[in-house]
């Protein structure tokens, strides 16, 4: 009796180890509320954006080569769709120590310098980056007000030419938010997100 009560424990132990941790948020999930630090020192979080239809979340960076080929692409989807109710909001998340280069005063003057007329806020502990699975900079989680609520409506990348812009066949973020906009569906929900891997602090 004991034995089989250890063979069937044994199972189970087995069987659970075998089943993957869901790390991050997939699409159709609620998305936490979270407040971060901006550039401009004031605390943003995303429950100050109720009277949105959605929210760009950006995982992004100063130092990564994507993010700079991205850049003025990040700058241009605020201008066309925070007057449509979609804003963008951009999250560092790499850790300073190892990338000197993205410390928050750093990414002051980087914000300064290109003038972004969206919030830059710095995830100094990770959890925020974590908590989305956010794994490469720049990452797109493009958000949808539903309710009250926020859900998870596309993660990946911008568009399909990382390298160049005049490239690019397909907008999936624009394409994305122009269904919802429409009221239609979204044809594409994910694609994998092209960048540098996040600089995660040292257990």
């Amino acid at each position: 009796m004991i034995r089989t009560l250890l063979t069937a424990v044994a199972c189970i132990v087995l069987l659970t180890a075998g089943v993957p941790v869901k790390s991050g948020y997939d699409v159709g999930d609620k998305v936490a509320d979270f407040k971060l630090k901006n550039v401009d020192g004031k605390m943003v979080a995303l429950s100050d954006y109720k009277n949105a239809k959605g929210v760009i979340v950006i995982f992004d960076c100063n130092t990564c080569p994507y993010s700079k080929a991205y850049n003025e692409r990040i700058i241009a989807l605020n201008k066309k769709y925070a007057g449509q109710g979609f804003p963008v909001v951009a999250i560092q998340p790499n850790d300073p120590t190892i990338s000197p280069g993205d410390s928050f005063d750093e990414m002051k003057k980087l914000a300064e310098k290109k003038g972004y007329d969206f919030p830059y806020l710095f995830d100094e502990t990770q959890v925020v980056s974590k908590t989305f699975g956010a794994t490469n900079t720049p990452h797109v989680f493009l958000l949808k007000k539903e309710g009250t609520d926020f859900k998870v409506v596309y993660i990946g990348a911008i568009d399909d030419n990382a390298k160049d812009a005049s490239a690019v066949s397909k907008k999936y973020v624009e394409e994305a938010i122009d269904a919802i906009s429409n009221g239609g569906t979204i044809t594409t929900n994910k694609t994998k997100a092209i960048g540098c891997t996040i600089k995660w602090k040292n257990a």
